[in-house]
């Protein structure tokens, strides 16, 4: 399995802290975020390689952390160097794939994000299914459930709908960008894409997905912590210290 670590935002609400520095390299505690969860993919025993896709105006910042990890790595500059101008994140995962020549099962996630449960247990979940995963967890506010992606499933997990920002959503399991996507799903991108898949939400091309194969939510043990303005970095900063 291969590890897809999307870092290509510009993280706008963010500044000035990521006007010329990456989100995902701002510290939290003893270490930057994405090292807690790349950290943890090793610790699971199941990932043989990283892949860090990232904008022309951070990818340097990533050569030099990825040096200091005794890890495969690699960075993939998608070339784009404004807010205006990315890729998107679905775009950027079959950009990473095209550049890498890679044909694997992916874990694929957001590096901008702390889990405080290990992925183990959700790689796990996807081994057992034998098919393409995506995380869940509660969420009650309306407010939250219209700026991410929600699904509803059956007695088995398997999901049964999948909207990304719904103004009426049908369910109240809220979706992370945290995905295991088996490689032949994978190879299905480019299809998505031509088929009106949206690129922008990470969550879209498991959307898509989910109307064409079989897909199923693993419940989170756990809280993941979303960095996304200022606030929430100080939030986190505080738990972690403590």
């Amino acid at each position: 399995m291969k590890c897809i670590i999307l870092a290509a935002g510009y993280a706008t609400r963010l500044y000035p802290l990521t006007e010329n520095f990456p989100k995902p390299l701002l510290s939290v505690g003893d270490k930057a975020i994405l090292d807690y969860l790349v950290d943890d993919a090793v610790d699971t025993g199941e990932v043989k390689g990283f892949i860090v896709v990232t904008n022309h105006k951070f990818a340097e910042h990533f050569k030099k952390w990825a040096e200091t990890k005794a890890l495969n790595i690699q960075v993939v500059d998608d070339k784009t160097m404004t807010n205006e101008t990315r890729l998107g994140a679905v775009r950027d995962i079959l950009y990473a794939l095209e550049e890498t020549k890679t044909e694997d099962d992916l874990l694929v996630m957001a590096g901008d994000n702390i889990l405080d449960f290990s992925l183990k247990g959700f790689i796990d979940f996807a081994r057992e299914k034998d098919a393409s995963c995506v995380m869940c967890h509660e969420e009650t506010s309306l407010k939250k459930l219209q700026k991410t992606g929600v699904i509803t499933t059956d007695e088995n997990s398997l999901i049964t709908s999948y909207e990304e920002k719904p103004q009426n959503p049908k369910g109240h399991l809220a979706v992370p960008p945290f995905y295991v996507l088996k490689k032949e799903d994978a190879a299905l991108i480019e299809k998505a894409l031509e088929n009106g898949c949206g690129a922008d939400a990470p969550g879209s091309f498991a959307a898509w997905l989910s109307r064409n194969s079989k897909v199923y939510a693993y419940l989170m043990p756990g809280k993941r912590y979303d960095i996304g303005d200022i606030e929430s970095y100080e939030y986190v900063k505080q738990c972690f210290e403590k």
